[in-house]
């Protein structure tokens, strides 16, 4: 089984290409399959792709059950 981790856009460098916030930590992920993604929304990662987009409240959510799984 894999886990897609809810993680926030800060920027967004080329077409398909950006960085997200991991743990105050900026990462570099490949976009390509986000439509329009834009800083400041979250995205579920998976081996570095962003593969879905999720409103703040759900990404609130799942980020809070990943923070009660540690």
């Amino acid at each position: 089984m894999c886990l897609g981790i809810p993680l926030k856009i800060l920027a967004v460098e080329t077409p398909g290409c950006g960085f997200v916030d991991l743990d105050g930590a900026a990462q570099p992920v490949d976009l390509s399959l986000i439509e329009n993604p834009r800083p400041g929304e979250y995205v579920i990662v998976h081996a570095g792709f962003a593969i879905e987009r999720l409103d703040t409240a759900e990404a609130n959510a799942r980020i809070q059950w990943f923070r009660e799984l540690r």
